[in-house]
């Protein structure tokens, strides 16, 4: 059989807060709606934006960052794959369809001011960092030895 690739990439804004809920056996569950854009020129010249939705499911560790850390606005890049799951309207008898992105993968893009407090957190959703904070950079005021290193000409290798 061919290789195969189910796989999407989002770069967007959440467009309402997360909502979170445990399963039955205590597995966390994100659900949240995420916004593209793109612009395209229609036939009169004109520039048009275009809105797409995406709704996105997160699960475990994945689904406690996003509680901790998303809320309406943030913007997020997104890795995951595609799902659609059918059933049978009780009222209309119809078939209904819903196709939502299972997220993998997750980079927090927003500063604190730009609608999510956690500044660029980024994290597989297999990885097991517990820490949010990935700045070791010193203090401000603390990297004197680099303040005061006089470089010369005969410093440099080339």
């Amino acid at each position: 059989m061919a290789k195969s690739v189910n796989k999407v990439i989002l770069l967007g804004n959440v467009g309402k807060d997360p909502e979170i809920r445990s399963t039955p056996n205590g597995t966390m569950v994100a659900t949240f709606g995420l916004a593209t854009s793109d612009r395209f020129q229609d036939q009169a010249g004109n520039w048009q934006d275009r809105t797409e939705w995406h709704n996105l499911v997160a699960f475990k560790r994945t689904a406690e960052i996003i509680r901790d850390y998303v809320k309406k606005g943030s913007k997020l890049y997104v890795e995951g794959s595609l799902r659609t799951s059918n059933w049978d309207d009780k009222q209309s008898g119809q078939k209904r369809y819903k196709t939502e992105i299972i997220v993998s993968d997750l980079s927090l893009l927003s500063g604190r001011d730009e609608g999510s407090s956690g500044g660029g957190y980024s994290r597989p959703a297999g990885g097991s960092s517990s820490s949010a904070n990935f700045d070791q950079r010193p203090p401000a005021g603390q990297d004197d030895i680099a303040q005061s290193a006089e470089i010369s000409d005969d410093d440099i290798p080339f």
